[in-house]
């Protein structure tokens, strides 16, 4: 969308107030611009779905133990989010996620080592794949289907050979690791001035966006809107800190989780660095043309891909309290390249959102914890996820047809 188009969509809402943001929001739509709408109707159908055969899957319980088992692969999925916008794919997550529990477990376990310098080694895996996947293509044009595959079947061997004949490696039961990805959990007095501490950071977000426009002459947007928006803000994560807070409350894992999104999608709308990564997977050639540093945009995503999937497999083990063999091999890939996809991110590139990872990894965890409580066998989950996951790409597909028209018309 131009600047322009920006400027006078702006005008519109100003000028028709409610009435004209109405408008706004029904033109993108026709146009096939989406964003996370999709996912959303998606998910309240899913919980009313769940809930009506079994009203046990909104309890507290329930949503606590979705959301704390949804952030390790959710953050593997936030690293498939920025290959994707680039247009790329990375089919290696979950064999780099196992690969880097191995390599911290057995530092931690057979070498006696501290457990940050395993955590950091494990990590550290994640950024060498990373490098190495983008010198194979920046420098020998080797397409990111064909080298991340490789790394699939190869880190599987990885994995195998570091954890040997044991097969398994048990965490010590009071590692901190799993204390942190198990055990620990935000409630009562401590939520709720993280919440507030949450909005407060909202509005002052808001307050300087609204300064910055002003003094670039540009429209800003209402102090009645900011405040409708924050006390909306305010009362539902309130009302859901107190919900969750029957039970365990917010889970110091999909805490950390919900922190990278957060990071993550302030370093892609507010950076030039981020500006680039869109303007790389939208077109890379103009993007070249325009001056992007695109061999370095490509080695940032690449290793920030790795890296997260790293780290997703060092707290996913922590949760599991083991490493073994099936550590990452067995539906981490799926789970994690389609929460990115039904969360919103285009396969097309230069569409998406850090947000999508969330998105689609709730969805996805969703719908196996109301499989699972309503006594529905395994195979169906899969089932279920590879017709949701074509739904996806089928919306993604029309819509990005949508905008082709919109844009010739």
């Amino acid at each position: 969308m131009t600047v322009a188009a920006d400027l006078a969509d702006e005008r519109l809402v100003q000028s028709k107030g409610l009435g004209g943001a109405l408008d706004l929001v029904w033109r993108r739509l026709r146009g096939g611009d989406l964003g996370s709408l999709p996912v959303v109707i998606g998910l309240i159908v899913i919980c009313a779905v769940f809930y009506s055969l079994d009203p046990r899957f909104l309890s507290s319980f329930s949503l606590v133990n979705i959301l704390a088992y949804a952030a390790p692969i959710g953050i593997i999925s936030l690293g498939i989010v920025l290959v994707l916008l680039l247009g790329e794919i990375d089919l290696s997550v979950g064999s780099v996620s196992g690969m880097g529990a191995a390599v911290m477990a057995v530092l931690v376990v057979k070498e006696s080592q501290s457990l940050v310098l395993g955590m950091a080694a494990g990590v550290g895996v994640g950024v060498v794949v990373g490098l190495v996947y983008a010198l194979l293509y920046t420098k020998l044009g080797i397409p990111s289907f064909v080298f991340s595959l490789a790394g699939l079947l190869g880190f599987q061997g990885v994995l195998l050979y570091i954890l040997g004949s044991d097969g398994t490696i048990n965490l010590p039961p009071n590692s901190g690791l799993i204390e942190f990805a198990r055990f620990s959990y935000l409630t009562g007095t401590a939520a709720y001035v993280a919440v507030a501490l949450v909005v407060a950071l909202y509005v002052a977000g808001g307050l300087w966006k609204v300064r910055q426009r002003k003094r670039a002459d540009l429209s800003a947007p209402s102090l009645v809107t900011l405040g409708v928006k924050a006390g909306l803000l305010a009362l539902g994560l309130g009302w859901l800190t107190w919900y969750l807070g029957v039970d365990r409350g917010w889970s110091y894992l999909f805490l950390l989780f919900a922190a990278l999104v957060v990071g993550m999608d302030l370093m892609l709308r507010r950076t030039r660095w981020g500006r680039h990564v869109f303007a790389v997977g939208g077109n890379e050639e103009a993007a070249r043309r325009s001056g992007v540093k695109v061999g370095r945009i490509y080695v940032s995503v690449f290793v920030l891909t790795s890296t997260l999937a790293a780290l997703g497999g060092v707290l996913a083990a922590g949760q599991q309290t083991s490493v073994s063999q099936a550590t990452g091999t067995t539906d981490t890939n799926l789970m994690a390249i389609a929460a990115a996809v039904i969360g919103g991110t285009s396969l097309f590139g230069g569409r998406g959102s850090a947000y999508s990872a969330m998105l689609g990894i709730i969805v996805l965890q969703a719908i196996q914890s109301g499989l699972n409580i309503v006594g529905v066998d395994s195979s169906v989950r899969f089932m279920v996820t590879g017709a949701v996951l074509l739904l996806a790409v089928a919306i993604d597909s029309i819509a990005r047809r949508a905008r082709s028209s919109s844009g010739r018309g």
